[in-house]
């Protein structure tokens, strides 16, 4: 495992300075993807318990004393713990912004202009801001005021009927799209801003609204329905998509399951010995027969092992899997030998394991340099570096609660 903690070149956004006053997964993870990539991301934090991963977590489940779901979304990052409604504290939200590129936050509608650090605030303070809000439904609209939360937001976007059999109950995924595709959207909106930011010289808004983010994964499924006016269908028996045709799917094998792509029937037939398969040779007949296909084949796969049944696949070029949990995955020997798992240093000393950055780039790689911090644990060498605040200062904000510090 590679802990990436002094790389040798520096980050690609090593000139941006980003604010991040988000919680939860997809406002941090899109902080976390910014400092992935070089950039100092300063995590905005109340003084007292933080934000709300620090202490609610899967299960309570911890490392060295911290959440690991906080862990997790939150590296690359500096702490400055902060009482935002404080006077004192909200000049320096103002002294900051100054000195700042990209002002992140996902405060529910109306919070961030209460407290005086909505865009037209901000954007008077320093015109070259680029302001990114994240919510669920954006800052118009009847639902502006409604919980955006993964779930809530899968249940309005139509995707819980596009898995699953006829008649099975609404399916949700168990990754956090929403949220994490957010993100993701979030950082691209930003590079964009920053990017126009050269050409104009100022700065933007952006907004992500989770509501049009999952809808905008489904685009073949709406473009399909809005034009063509095709429902995604589910099956009587059951696949992994309504609209994709048989064998699409997972199929239980001797010792664990198999995944099945696109694999035309006719090759099917083959693999499985089986004449009518042979004889499906239109691609069409995966939707024709998709029933009569699952119906056949469900436990065609019982009689050898995964590992058997992906060697044979693999010959005759069908596509096709394993279906692995945790403990699969990380002995997977792609998975070791590409190194897919990094260390990420922790606060109370030894590391965290955790997933490397998705991106690679040949001259400015990612690098993790820093571990989730703790709470406050940057307030004091961000106020003195970046606003030159003198110790005495700085212990005056403490004494009056506009700041908080990490115990040393």
């Amino acid at each position: 495992m590679t802990s990436q903690a002094h790389p040798s070149k520096a980050g690609a956004l090593a000139s941006l300075r980003v604010i991040d006053a988000t919680q939860m997964l997809a406002g941090p993870l899109a902080g976390t993807r910014l400092g992935d990539l070089g950039a100092d991301v300063i995590k905005i934090e109340p003084p007292t318990i933080g934000e709300f991963n620090r202490t609610r977590g899967f299960e309570d489940q911890q490392s060295n004393g911290e959440m690991t779901t906080y862990l997790a979304v939150n590296r690359n990052k500096r702490s400055l713990a902060i009482d935002l409604k404080n006077p004192e504290a909200k000049e320096i939200m103002y002294e900051l912004i100054k000195n700042s590129d990209v002002f992140l936050q996902n405060f529910r509608h109306g919070t961030a202009a209460r407290l005086g650090i909505g865009y037209e605030d901000l954007k008077k303070i320093n015109p070259r801001i680029i302001y990114c809000s994240i919510s669920g439904y954006g800052s118009t609209g009847p639902y502006k005021n409604r919980p955006g939360q993964d779930l809530i937001v899968q249940g309005y976007s139509g995707s819980m009927f596009s898995v699953g059999a006829l008649g099975d109950d609404p399916t949700p995924s168990a990754l956090w799209g929403a949220d994490v595709m957010t993100g993701y959207q979030a950082v691209i909106g930003i590079l964009a801003a920053v990017e126009s930011r050269h050409t104009t010289g100022v700065g933007q808004h952006v907004e992500i609204d989770m509501l049009s983010v999952v809808m905008d994964c489904q685009l073949q499924e709406f473009v399909t329905f809005l034009n063509a006016g095709r429902m995604p269908r589910r099956l009587n028996e059951r696949s992994a998509h309504g609209s994709i045709p048989a064998p699409y799917g997972v199929y239980k094998t001797k010792d664990a399951w198999l995944t099945l792509a696109m694999v035309p029937l006719n090759i099917l037939g083959e693999i499985l010995d089986n004449e009518w398969l042979r004889s499906l040779t239109h691609y069409n007949a995966g939707h024709e027969h998709r029933d009569d296909v699952y119906k056949l084949i469900r436990h065609s796969f019982e009689d050898k092992t995964t590992d058997e049944w992906i060697e044979i696949c693999d010959k005759a070029g069908a596509w096709c899997g394993p279906v692995y949990n945790y403990e699969d995955l990380v002995k997977d020997r792609h998975i070791i030998e590409d190194n897919y798992i990094w260390e990420q240093p922790q606060f109370r000393g030894g590391s965290a394991k955790t997933i490397r950055p998705p991106l690679r780039l040949s001259e400015t790689p990612p690098a993790i340099t820093r571990g989730a911090p703790a709470l406050g644990e940057h307030t004091r060498e961000i106020l003195a570096q970046i606003l030159g605040y003198s110790d005495t200062k700085i212990d005056q904000l403490i004494q009056s609660n506009a700041v908080a510090s990490v115990k040393e």
